[in-house]
């Protein structure tokens, strides 16, 4: 527009002059022609150069706006940052009623867990007093090391088959290994209706180590190293899991009624029938049974540390059933945990004395390997319901317990199955006790019943198939010369006690 300006200026300027001395004009014809040209020159000019001036200005204006907008969407940006800090600030942290359950019942699992991690320790102690010294090196290795396997493998695959969720009640998801919360997990995140998943794994896996303890105090002094650590791999990714889901895991026991509060069958009861299954596939020590039938005994070769792994395990079995309360946040919790602690404590010493007082009566003279195991009795009795019976009914059902260790011990050495440190009588005939004793407080027989024999035909038919495997393809059992010898040096090369054979 501005060029079209300059040109019709030009030219009204020459018609102009062109009017005004017509004469003059065209006397000077050529004066006019080059006046216009130099007109139009100059015109050309200005109107390059006013184009320039309005590229100029418009490419500052331009980066002028860019900058501005810029500025503008920072501002806006810094503006939106404070807003969402003021309503972040605004925002109430949880209440202690909203997160306290949550903390308080993971702080349960982590201390019950550590106390029965610390049974690992008792089981050791125990078995390697009740061993003789030959093969004390090799209980130590066997309980480290199964200790070990159970927390890979629960790990791998038993936790999450185990506890599947929604499943069809008999068997959960393989292969999925543990996910824990992440780093510092926000309380929107986590499930503040139960506890995090780092503490409840590590509860869970301390449990089902124990189970596979039970098993090498039974097979002691006879069973090879390899073979037995495969068996538990077996029995703490998969058969452990496998059974543990019918009731702990919302399967189709819990469905029915069954109720095992803290595991006298989910646990030591399944142990037990690894234990026996194992025991009658190995065979007894040499020179355990005479050809007359006579038990010829084998003592063990330290009481004290026996007596010491009792009271490790009597400790941890505080945290076994105590944290099995599964819930630290309310007042009804938390005095239900101690309830549960003094019945704990009372079956066990109920147990202790049974067998002290029956073992006097019986024999003349108290047995101490007896008393160690009738407070074990006394203990795996109440797990199944520490909660509900009075401090008289605990005294009740740990007594039952140290009556079944006397008398079974025997029984077991008559149907000549070899149990080096009496885990099937502790574990498996006190657990059934322990089981059915809940039915007095339910009133359900018939659940507890079934829970019993289920638990019992998949886990002593599943061991037997295991353990036959196991003996066909790599054996099971040293040879009778290494036996003698002792595991201590056949096995591992090493003794627990050097200075003794050396005199």
């Amino acid at each position: 527009m501005k060029l079209i300006k300059l040109w019709l200026m030009a030219l009204m300027i020459a018609l102009t002059s062109y009017a005004l001395t017509p004469d003059a004009a065209m006397a000077q014809d050529t004066t006019t022609e080059e006046t216009v040209e130099e007109t139009v020159e100059d015109g050309a000019e200005a109107v390059e150069e006013t184009v320039e001036d309005a590229a100029e200005a418009t490419e500052e204006a331009v980066e002028e706006g860019a900058e501005a907008v810029e500025e503008g969407a920072e501002e806006i940006a810094a503006e939106a940052e404070a807003a969402t800090e003021e309503a972040a600030a605004e925002e109430p942290a949880p209440s202690f009623d909203e997160i306290g359950p949550y903390i308080m019942t993971t702080l349960l699992f982590c201390m019950a867990g550590f106390l029965v991690f610390f049974m690992a320790a008792g089981f050791a102690m125990l078995e390697g007093g009740l061993v003789r010294s030959k093969n004390v090196a090799m209980q130590m290795t066997k309980n480290i090391a199964l200790y070990s396997v159970a927390a890979i493998m629960y790990w791998l695959i038993g936790f999450n088959l185990m506890y599947p969720g929604e499943f069809n009640g008999y068997v959960g998801s393989f292969f999925v290994p543990t996910v824990l919360d992440p780093v510092g997990v926000a309380a929107a995140d986590a499930a503040l209706d139960y506890a995090s998943i780092g503490s409840d794994f590590f509860f869970q896996l301390v449990f089902v180590a124990a189970t596979a303890s039970i098993v090498s105090g039974a097979l002691a002094e006879r069973i090879k190293l390899w073979p037995f650590l495969f068996f538990v791999v077996v029995l703490t990714g998969v058969m452990y899991p496998i059974s543990g889901s019918w009731q702990w895991g919302g399967g189709w026991l819990s469905q029915m009624g069954f109720s095992d509060f803290a595991g006298s069958t989910v646990v030591h009861s399944v142990g037990g029938w690894a234990a026996l299954a194992g025991a009658i596939v190995l065979g007894a020590r040499h020179g355990k049974f005479g050809p007359d039938g006579r038990v010829h005994p084998m003592p063990g070769s330290n009481l004290a540390l026996a007596t010491l792994g009792t009271f490790i395990l009597w400790l941890g079995w505080f945290g076994f059933n105590g944290g099995s309360q599964l819930a630290m946040g309310t007042v009804g919790d938390v005095s239900d945990v101690s309830r549960i602690f003094a019945n704990t404590n009372m079956a066990a010493a109920a147990g202790a004395v049974t067998a002290l007082i029956l073992t006097q009566v019986m024999y003349g003279k108290v047995d101490l390997t007896m008393v160690l195991n009738g407070a074990l009795a006394g203990l795996v009795s109440i797990t199944a319901e520490p909660l509900a019976p009075s401090l008289f009914a605990a005294l009740l059902t740990g007594a039952v317990g140290g009556v079944i260790v006397v008398f079974t011990v025997p029984l077991l050495d008559k149907l000549k199955i070899d149990d080096v440190v009496g885990a099937i009588p502790v574990h498996l005939f006190a657990g059934i006790w322990g089981t059915l004793a809940v039915a007095f407080y339910t009133g359900d027989w018939g659940a507890q019943i079934t829970g019993i024999i289920a638990y019992g035909v998949f886990t002593f038919v599943a061991s037997l198939v295991v353990w036959f495997i196991l003996k066909a393809v790599i054996g099971i059992r040293v040879t009778e010369e290494e036996e003698l010898a002792g595991l201590d040096m056949s096995e591992l090369g090493m003794e627990a006690y050097p200075e003794f054979a050396k005199g």
